[in-house]
């Protein structure tokens, strides 16, 4: 009875494994529940160097632990994940964001967000930006669908 047991388990245990592989698990399927750190995405070629400037920026935030940065032509996209003990400072660290983004780049546009949705939908961007199945022209339409979502939900 003993070893039947044990056998068993150890069965079921190599079959869950088995299960398992091969399986390609996408940021946007855990963004919600882990830090991604997606790299910034651009949606123009020129722009790579400023991206990872704005991310690295909003990154130094203690109070932040995931940050999303997409650059376009007319508008740039920030969104970030706030630490749970700082949900209940979000509209000033969002503030502050801004705030330090404006006076730092003063000749670029900035959506800033905190907003769960928009983040996923920031890196579901970036994916498929990388994967090839947007263009650039495509890619910059996408963000700028987003930014309107996310001036709607203000």
């Amino acid at each position: 009875m003993f070893k039947i047991s044990h056998l068993l388990l150890v069965t079921s245990i190599f079959l869950l494994a088995a299960c398992n592989q091969n399986q390609e698990v996408k940021d946007s399927q855990l963004a919600l529940m882990k830090t991604t750190n997606p790299g910034p995405v651009v949606t123009d070629s020129q722009g790579q160097n400023l991206g990872e400037k704005i991310k690295k920026d909003v990154s130094s935030y203690s109070q932040l632990y995931d940050v999303a940065v997409v650059k376009g032509n007319k508008n740039n996209l920030v969104v970030y994940k706030v630490k749970h003990l700082q949900r209940f400072r979000m509209k000033k660290i969002e503030k502050n964001v801004t705030k330090m983004l404006e006076k730092k780049y003063p000749d670029e546009k900035f959506t800033v967000s905190s907003d769960y949705k928009i983040f996923l939908e920031a890196v579901r961007l970036e994916e498929k930006i990388k994967s090839g199945k947007f263009s650039e022209k495509r890619a910059e339409r996408r963000l700028q669908e987003i930014v309107k979502m996310t001036e709607e939900m203000k």
